[in-house]
């Protein structure tokens, strides 16, 4: 009797180990498919149309995402076995799209406080906000060193609001001063905001705005020109200095600290591309004479007024951020009031500058610049193909040289093995306005925007079937990321 209690209790024994071991074997390969997050990390988007952009469009293709990059495109793609298949059939596969020109997880403020900057010369720092400044020494309106990457706010609703417009990626930049800080590539999509971050020091924003008020420096556009140029010429000599200094100290005099050229002039050294405003055409013809003055590399921001000056752009081979917020005339605006031809002009005429900085070979990138929802950016990219842009260029300007100009071209932009797998996947053309979207990838996370139809009780309580894993006829469960 005893012995057989015995028996009994090691055939229980037995059995638990083997269930256990069993376990740890199933939740190890879980681990191996699905990641640390238990989200899936191998996808495979079958018999779709494909739209690379860097080539041709692949009909009945698939693209194959492995660990948050591209690992294969085509036809005979091979799929691994761990990943989960979306069926395409009937849908397309485009790049992510980029905006070229927000705001997006920063505060909306105006210049951010400045911590004192010391420098060469007696008292030069950056003068605090509220403090009249009376020279270039007092570096007014000037925080180059501010990141936007430092200062993002994973709690900004637009991330979702963007992402589920299409948009895997923005530059979000600062704002206020005349060096307001340095512009950021970021996804819209990670757990912290560090996991959102591409490319931290993107770009160098510059404006033309007089910073110093009534009563301080610069108080004038010609004055904010000169602040310009002698911090640009500063930072230039800081640049030389600094190695001479740091090869034989015991040589040569120390040189006085100074935030702001230290910062501009590594800024110039990476050549990192500053961001010069200039929307109508005088504004453009300035920026570029200037950009040729001062030799640094330049991205015109606005160029609505393109359009008039496109030869000029492209023969000096700077390329430009359109911002899609097209001139229009105020809401508020009294119905009396007569308005100017010029005015009438260059409402009529703006969206058409794509078109015609397509035509003179100006590359190019599309920015909402404060457009309230992504309708409008479509909406008013739309206006921009009507007044004759081809829809492939206007896609590229959302994509592939929008990449470009911002520097992260090897890695975002186009449909490629070991680019960041950012995709979006329609049912149809992405400019046509009855287009759905059906899914967002953004680092390989999967974001489910219009699902085909809410899901059906099935008998016990079970649930509609997702994508399946290839090799296997397991379904995909909640886990996935929405």
């Amino acid at each position: 009797m005893k012995e057989s209690l015995k028996l009994a209790r090691f055939r229980l024994l037995f059995s638990l180990v083997a269930v256990i071991a069993l376990m740890g074997a199933l939740s190890g390969v879980s681990r191996v498919a699905r990641g640390e997050g238990g989200e899936p990390r191998y996808f495979a988007i079958t018999n779709a149309r494909i739209v690379p952009v860097s080539g041709p469009a692949i009909e009945g293709g698939t693209v194959v995402i492995a660990k948050g990059l591209i690992q294969a495109v085509g036809t005979s793609a091979t799929i691994p076995p761990e990943a989960w298949v979306i069926d395409g059939k009937g849908l397309t596969v485009y790049p992510g799209l980029i905006d070229a020109g927000t705001n997006i997880g920063l505060q909306q403020e105006g210049a951010a406080p400045s911590p004192s900057a010391g420098g060469r010369g007696a008292g030069r720092r950056a003068a605090p906000v509220g403090e009249i400044a009376h020279g270039p020494e007092d570096r007014p309106g000037t925080t180059p060193w501010r990141v936007a990457a430092d200062e993002f706010k994973t709690d900004d609703k637009r991330i979702e609001t963007w992402r589920n417009a299409g948009f895997t990626t923005v530059l979000t930049s600062p704002e206020g001063g005349i060096f307001p800080g340095q512009g950021s590539v970021v996804d819209l999509a990670g757990d912290r905001a560090g996991d959102f971050v591409v490319k931290p020091a993107a770009t160098l924003q510059v404006s033309f705005r007089p910073a110093g008020g009534f009563f301080g420096f610069p108080d004038s556009l010609m004055g904010t020109i000169a602040y310009i140029r002698q911090v640009l010429d500063d930072s230039s000599w800081y640049a030389q200095a600094e190695p001479i200094y740091d090869s034989n100290p015991t040589k040569n005099q120390r040189i006085p600290y100074d935030r702001a050229e230290r910062v501009i002039s590594q800024a110039l050294r990476d050549k990192q591309p500053f961001v010069l405003p200039a929307n109508n055409s005088v504004q453009i013809l300035r920026g570029l004479r200037l950009a040729d003055e001062w030799k640094i590399p330049t991205v015109l921001y606005g160029g609505q007024q393109g359009y008039a000056v496109a030869d000029a752009i492209a023969a000096k081979q700077v390329p430009v951020i359109v911002t899609l917020k097209w001139p229009e005339r105020p809401k508020d605006a009294d119905p009396e009031a007569e308005q100017t031809l010029r005015d009438l002009r260059f409402r009529d005429r703006a969206p058409g500058t794509p078109a015609a900085l397509a035509k003179a070979g100006v590359k190019f990138a599309f920015a909402s610049d404060g457009l309230a929802a992504p309708k409008d950016i479509f909406k008013n990219a739309k206006k921009a193909i009507d007044a004759g842009l081809a829809p492939d260029a206007a896609l590229r300007a959302f994509t592939i040289d929008a990449a470009a100009i911002l520097g992260v071209g090897d890695r975002l932009g186009t449909i490629e093995p070991g680019k960041i797998a950012n995709l979006v996947v329609t049912d149809g053309d992405i400019f046509n306005e009855k287009t759905k979207l059906k899914d967002v990838f953004v680092d390989g996370s999967w974001f489910e925007i219009h699902p085909e139809a809410s899901p059906q009780k099935a008998p016990h309580g079970g649930e509609e079937p997702k994508p399946e894993r290839a090799g296997a006829s397991s379904t995909l469960d909640s886990g996935v990321s929405r």
